[in-house]
């Protein structure tokens, strides 16, 4: 069968899923135009379409202007996916050239889908709207024990080099080329964190805060989540990037002062963080958090401690379109672990719920200003 491309993209984590009860999903591309012997590739959400890789997850060709794919997913599973050439500037097109958007799927059974692609970008970058605004400073190539290097990018608030006595809270945010420079972000949509921290500032509705911004690497889907990556990615935040930060810049560096911010796979590492170096660490924004979701669980840790009660103030939001319903029991058996161990809904943590939202940055965009105001009210 035909199914027609859909609008709208996905920035979607990736999941390690058991062999049980998967199904088979072939994905057919028609192409004509192309010669029989060009290398075609399918990139999207699931690590089995190469983490949004363009030139990783080759489709076999069958012939007759026809490539294909076959996966193995669960049930339900939500897949987006689109089609390349080996890079983004040569991915599928519309007649005009300008990109497609992304191919949806969720199947409950095998199937067998087939989808046309009639152009292809002829490789030439797209020009992008948007800048950063506000004074960023970079640090490249930031290494830590057993991770890749990676670059931060630091944002100052209104005023910071006019004030030369005044220290400042600190955000620590993941996925760090998202959320400032649409030139860096993945899907060339930022988060818009820059304008909307600059315009909360101003209007004296925050505090005046210093924002990092850690970029992700090709391990993002392990560092982001509970295990060996994810502990020496913590160990990477707290003992390497918030020393160099609070030595370089005009901190101020105790707990009550430092937050930690990401979506999806982001949204789970930062209230790890939280919860895990309490004494680092007091406030967290979790946007779209996978809490649990297949192999991934982080509510059984906040329901089996039993130590003192932590000191915390946590935002926590999410959609409710296509992998946000996938989220959803997650986040509600963590709101409910969380009232179970005594923190108040509205004193220690908050809630936002956009049921029309789906799993993308400007969705994260748009709930940012509510984040920033519950935990830096001025």
């Amino acid at each position: 069968m035909k199914i027609n491309i859909l609008t709208g993209c996905l920035l979607i984590l990736l999941f390690a899923c058991s062999s049980e009860d998967k199904v088979n999903v072939k994905i057919v591309l028609e192409s004509p135009e192309l010669e029989a012997d060009t290398e075609v590739y399918i990139t999207g959400n699931d690590s089995l379409l190469g983490n949004w890789n363009p030139g990783k997850v080759k489709m076999k060709a069958k012939g007759n202007g026809q490539w294909e794919k076959t996966v193995a997913v669960l049930p339900e599973t939500p897949l987006a996916f689109k089609f390349t050439l080996g890079s983004w500037e040569r991915e599928g097109a519309d007649a005009n050239g300008q990109p497609l958007p992304d191919n949806s799927l969720k199947v409950h059974a095998d199937t067998s889908v087939s989808y046309a692609v009639n152009f292809w970008r002829n490789g030439e970058k797209i020009p992008v709207e948007g800048q950063v605004t506000g004074i960023v400073k970079y640090h490249k190539a930031v290494r830590g024990k057993g991770l890749q290097p990676r670059d931060l990018i630091v944002w100052l608030p209104p005023n910071y080099d006019d004030e030369e006595g005044k220290n400042y809270p600190v955000l620590y945010m993941h996925d760090g080329q998202n959320i400032f420079d649409p030139n860096t972000a993945s899907f060339k949509v930022d988060w818009r964190v820059d304008e909307t921290a600059d315009s909360l500032i101003r209007r004296e509705l925050i505090e005046p805060i210093i924002i990092v911004g850690i970029y992700n690497t090709t391990d993002r889907s392990k560092e982001y989540i509970p295990g060996k990556k994810g502990t020496a990615y913590m160990d990477f935040v707290v003992n390497t990037v918030k020393p160099m930060i609070d030595e370089k810049y005009r901190t101020l560096p105790d707990r009550e002062h430092t937050a930690t911010g990401g979506s999806s796979a982001g949204g789970i590492i930062s209230f790890m963080l939280m919860w895990e170096y309490n004494e680092v660490f007091s406030k967290a924004i979790c946007m779209s958090p996978a809490f649990k979701i297949q192999d991934i669980d982080f509510v059984d840790d906040v329901l089996d401690y039993t130590g003192p009660q932590k000191d915390i103030k946590v935002y926590i939001d999410n959609g409710g379109v296509e992998l946000e319903e996938k989220l959803q029991p997650g986040v509600d058996e963590m709101l409910k672990a969380l009232k179970s161990k005594g923190y108040k809904e509205g004193e220690d943590f908050w809630w936002r719920h956009d049921p029309k939202a789906k799993h993308f940055e400007s969705a994260w965009a748009k709930r940012m200003p509510d984040a920033l105001e519950v935990l830096f009210r001025k």
